[in-house]
C-alpha cells in the first residue's frame, strides 16, 4: 500500500479576506474554472492571489477577473504563460442570469471568496456582496473585540 500525499494547506488554495471585510455576503455560489496546465500546476503550489479580484458576467458567461496565478519556473517553455488573463467560470445559465441581474442594482457586485480543491478540481466560492459603510466596519471590529474579550473573561474564570 503506497502512502497518501497530504496537502499541508489542505483543500483551500487562496482566499479572498478582504471581501469578508469590506462587504455584506448575501448569497454565495460554486463555480469551476476553466484553466490550462500551468495554472493547475500553480494552483497545487499555492501560488494564486485573489485580492482586487472581481466577477464580470459578458454574453453570458462569466469572468474570473484581476486573479494573479504565478506560473512556476518549471513551467513549459512552449506555453506562454499570461498571469493575469482572464479566466472563465464554469457556472449553470440560470447561477450567471442571477448573478447578472443582482450586480445590476446599485450597490451589488459579486466576488470570489475563496479558491479550492474538490477532489481534483478548482473550485471558486464567489458570492453576491453589498459594500459595507464605515459604520458597519467599526461595529464588525466593535464585535470583534467583544468577543474575544467575553472568550478571555471565560478562560480566566475557569
Amino acid at each position: 500500500m503506497g502512502k497518501k500525499k497530504h496537502q499541508p494547506s489542505g483543500n483551500l488554495i487562496a482566499q479572498n479576506r478582504k471581501a469578508r471585510h469590506e462587504y455584506h455576503i448575501e448569497e454565495a455560489f460554486e463555480a469551476g474554472l476553466a484553466l490550462s496546465g500551468w495554472e493547475v500546476k500553480s494552483l497545487r503550489a499555492g501560488k494564486a492571489q485573489l485580492t482586487d479580484t472581481y466577477i464580470l458576467v459578458r454574453r453570458g458567461e462569466a469572468w474570473l477577473m484581476g486573479s494573479h496565478f504565478t506560473p512556476l519556473s518549471t513551467t513549459s517553455t512552449h506555453a506562454v504563460a499570461e498571469p493575469d488573463r482572464t479566466r472563465k467560470l464554469l457556472l449553470h445559465k440560470k447561477e450567471i442570469a442571477r448573478i447578472f441581474s443582482r450586480t445590476q442594482d446599485k450597490g451589488h457586485t459579486c466576488v470570489p471568496l475563496r479558491l479550492y480543491w474538490k477532489g481534483h478540481i478548482v473550485k471558486c466560492e464567489l458570492a453576491l456582496v453589498v459594500g459595507k459603510q464605515k459604520h458597519d466596519k467599526r461595529e464588525t471590529e466593535k464585535r470583534r473585540d467583544w468577543d474575544r474579550q467575553k472568550a478571555r473573561v471565560i478562560r480566566e474564570q475557569r
